[in-house]
């Protein structure tokens, strides 16, 4: 479990707080617009607060990166829904530490919040510097954002969990030299992710599909190994390489696409998996697939066949669903399959179906996840919705984020700063 400093811990009132938000959104290609402004919404709750406390707001986030370029825009529309859902001005400035940001900055008076220019378009907050250069967090005090920042701010308040695993300066650098809280949402998702993790309900069931498997099999090994999970439903690709594991054959034309995508390279640790958890880990029953535009089905005893699966097939929704609905704790990260084609729904539809319909506590995490969530239910109907994706499958594989150690470090040296505001003067 995490040592953060609570929010709630410092007192803001006329002081310049820096907080940086994960805002980054799924963008139209054609339009650059954003199509889904999740992520906006869920930062809400710690930008309320530091307004109901009467601090000046400086935000930083990104948008886009190296490794997805045609989504690295400017944050004007992000700043605009921002103020739209506060009922209040948020400014924006395409500048992220330069003078003209250092101004805006100054010049905030309680109540105000002003946007920054997208973190990513500084050379030190992308990937490929991240990967190449590999700064600790005390070597990037001197990098062009901290340098340019850190004079003009008071305190540093990190809401971004879903960038938890960045190790960048805007991420880990600002917590050794300034006073450092968690905002809501980081401590939020820390503590649903710890529920699943540390004191799960039993039966504790994880749902693992999708087409990214190395982020299944990052958790798999992990829950399996901890006890953490009693069962492992697998579909998607993750299904169809467990089964290749256990020694049936889907067909060239399947086996071909895994191939070719190097996704065979996660069948000897299958068989691993298999033969030390063989008793928690299920694989689907039979297979969807399509012919003159019409879904079939095969069982995987008639294995293999010429086909392209694309779902988990009807024996199998059955016995996932009564897992599922005699579950105490649930996650699910990835769909059972191409839910964006009609014929190709119905299993993920009906996990969907008997998770809102589970009375087990349930997290849910990952992009194509979330969307797939918000086609077939109510995210109401799920106790949480994580904002992560690569950022929680590391936490679930149990490995240290750069950002939980950072605001570790910065707990053991602010609890001896300041006395805590009362929980009243804050609230969101």
């Amino acid at each position: 479990m995490a040592n953060m400093t609570n929010l709630n811990y410092f007192d803001y009132t006329e002081k310049t707080v820096l907080l940086r938000v994960d805002i980054n959104s799924p963008i139209n290609e054609k339009t650059k617009k954003i199509v889904n402004d999740n992520r906006i919404k869920k930062s809400l709750p710690t930008i309320k607060a530091l307004i109901n406390g009467r601090a000046k707001i400086a935000l930083i986030a990104h948008q886009g990166d190296t490794l997805d370029y045609q989504n690295l825009i400017p944050l004007r529309e992000h700043a605009e829904k921002l103020g739209g859902y506060l009922n209040t001005p948020v400014s924006y400035i395409d500048d992220v530490a330069g003078p003209a940001a250092q101004k805006k900055v100054r010049e905030l008076k309680p109540g105000d919040i002003v946007l920054l220019g997208n973190l990513r378009y500084l050379s030190e907050e992308n990937s490929t510097f991240e990967n190449n250069v590999k700064l600790k967090p005390n070597e990037m005090l001197e990098t062009y954002l901290v340098r340019g920042l850190t004079p003009i701010i008071d305190y540093y308040i990190n809401d971004a969990f879903a960038a938890a695993h960045r190790n960048a300066p805007s991420m880990v650098a600002f917590q050794e030299i300034k006073p450092t809280a968690a905002g809501q949402l980081l401590s939020n998702e820390v503590a649903a992710l710890d529920k699943i993790m540390l004191a799960p309900e039993h039966p504790s069931i994880f749902v693992l599909g999708g087409a990214k498997i190395s982020d299944a099999f990052g958790t798999m090994e992990h829950v399996l190994a901890s006890g953490t999970a009693d069962r492992i439903l697998t579909c998607g690709i993750t299904g169809e390489v467990m089964l290749l594991a256990d020694g049936y054959r889907l067909g060239k034309t399947k086996e071909r696409f895994l191939k070719d995508r190097e996704l065979d390279v996660f069948i000897e640790r299958s068989k691993e998996y298999l033969k030390d958890y063989r008793e928690k880990i299920r694989m689907p029953l039979d297979l969807a697939y399509s012919v003159n535009g019409k879904r079939q089905e095969i069982t995987v005893g008639d294995l293999p066949a010429e086909h392209m699966f694309m779902d988990i097939g009807s024996q199998t929704i059955a016995a996932y669903k009564t897992e599922i609905l005699n579950a105490k704790t649930l996650f699910v990260n990835g769909p059972a399959g191409i839910y964006e084609e009609p014929q190709f729904e119905q299993g993920t539809k009906a996990i969907w179906k008997a998770i809102a319909a589970s009375t087990g506590y349930s997290v849910i995490g990952g992009g194509d996840t979330v969307t797939a969530a918000e086609k077939f239910l109510d995210l109401k109907d799920i106790n949480h919705v994580c904002t992560a994706g690569g950022a929680m499958v590391r936490y679930l594989s149990g490995k240290k984020l750069p950002l939980i150690e950072a605001m570790e470090k910065a707990y053991d040296r602010d609890m001896k700063l300041e006395q805590p505001v009362a929980d009243s003067e804050i609230k969101s």
